[in-house]
């Protein structure tokens, strides 16, 4: 008598411990073979990465438990309830396999539709994040009737009483899924796009479109995670108009001291002639100012009456031709000098144009550049820049009659 017919539970261990065996050494033969493989594949089109190899490693797993399920009806010994119970754990393993190498291979999609040049303007993330959440909820129906050993039908059934309660667990889910529609049929946001909102501290550039969230790398190299559905219902900036015109604004205005504005006498005409860009301003408001003079010549002239050149004017002349030759200016966009109303901080003289170049850091040297220039080349108008007293000019004041008194009492 064989000693294995005498001890029929150590035959029943031998073939449990073979067939794990065997689905063990079938899955590493599996998985190396299907690699190697999927490394020919990839490097015959030319790519070195791998990236199908994710998808690959999960499929793997399917073959011990395939090879479990079929195998352990062979195993003597048994009672049938072990057998149905290891066949359900392995269909349910099988599905969860499935359902890990779909995500995986979603994962893997997305990835190559971000290679696409036009990736950003249409990003389906938020998309492939619905139907993986479609499948997951399907393995968890298909799990759980493999393991009742139940049909999914039965499952699903119950699911209509349920509705009421998945709107309420899935609200944001679909809320975040009817925005993700929305921007990107509409092309509100795109990945690389400069947003603010305020309201959520976020300014700066757009990284990632996802279901739920939008991701915002700010200034300060923090990242603000914004809810998709705020972008519909809540008020945003997008600069990728201005990215897009190639040009950026300079919107920012000189307070000066509306006491330092009066009409140029013949010395400050003279010496205002010395600047080039204002020489053709001169000769053709003189010309125009003459013959306006002149026919008031008729009627008996009065200087009250007369036009003069007033240095405000002539120095927004002057910021105009600045600006229009300047290198960095954009003059084929909007280019103005004008006047604000005044205020009690002084008389704003606004300077509104547009860089040549969006980038930040360039863009702010140029306005600095050109403000710089300004501030410095104001006092050869006769213009003063307007300032609330500091503690240098109190200083000044209180000293000033102490001086005079000293002054006094020398002479």
């Amino acid at each position: 008598m064989n000693g294995l017919d005498v001890h029929p539970e150590l035959q029943t261990l031998l073939a449990i411990a073979a067939l794990a065996l065997a689905a063990w050494v079938a899955h590493r033969l599996a998985r190396r073979l299907l690699i190697r493989l999927l490394e020919r594949a990839m490097r015959r089109f030319g790519s070195d990465r791998p990236d199908a190899a994710g998808v690959a490693r999960r499929l793997v797993n399917i073959v011990p438990a395939l090879i479990l399920s079929l195998g352990i009806g062979a195993v003597p010994g048994l009672p049938e309830v072990a057998v149905t119970v290891v066949r359900n754990v392995c269909a349910g393993v099988i599905v969860v396999v499935v359902a890990l190498a779909a995500s995986a291979a979603l994962d893997l999609a997305n990835l190559l539709y971000q290679r696409r040049p036009d990736a950003h303007r249409h990003p389906i993330k938020g998309y492939l994040q619905v139907i993986k959440i479609v499948l997951y909820a399907v393995a968890a129906i298909l799990v759980i009737a493999t393991l009742i050993d139940r049909s999914p039908l039965i499952l699903l059934s119950g699911l209509g009483a349920m509705a009421a309660v998945l709107m309420l667990i899935f609200q944001d889910t679909l809320l975040s899924l009817v925005a993700s529609v929305q921007i990107t049929s509409n092309d509100i946001v795109r990945v690389g796009d400069w947003v603010e909102m305020p309201q959520l501290t976020a300014d700066g550039d757009v990284i990632d479109i996802a279901l739920h969230t939008v991701k915002v790398k700010n200034w300060d190299k923090t990242v603000t995670s914004v809810p998709t559905r705020r972008f519909i219902t809540d008020p945003f900036k997008n600069w990728r108009g201005m990215q897009e015109s190639g040009g950026r604004r300079i919107k920012r205005s000189l307070y000066l001291d509306q006491q330092s504005v009066h009409f140029l006498g013949e010395a400050e005409r003279d010496r205002l002639r010395r600047f080039d860009l204002l020489r053709e301003y001169l000769e053709g408001k003189e010309r125009e100012i003459t013959d306006w003079n002149a026919r008031l010549a008729g009627r008996g002239q009065e200087p009250v009456n007369a036009r003069r050149l007033t240095n405000l004017g002539s120095f927004r002349a002057y910021i105009e031709h600045y600006l229009r030759r300047h290198p960095g200016i954009h003059r084929d966009m909007s280019l103005m000098v004008r006047q604000l109303n005044p205020t009690a901080d002084g008389l704003p003289l606004e300077i509104y144009c547009f860089t040549r170049t969006t980038a930040w850091v360039e863009y702010e040297n140029i306005q600095s550049d050109i403000f710089d220039h300004l501030l410095a080349i104001l006092p050869e108008f006769g213009l003063r820049v307007f300032q609330h007293p500091s503690g240098a000019d109190l200083r000044s004041w209180r000293d000033a009659p102490a001086l005079k008194a000293h002054g006094a009492g020398r002479s």
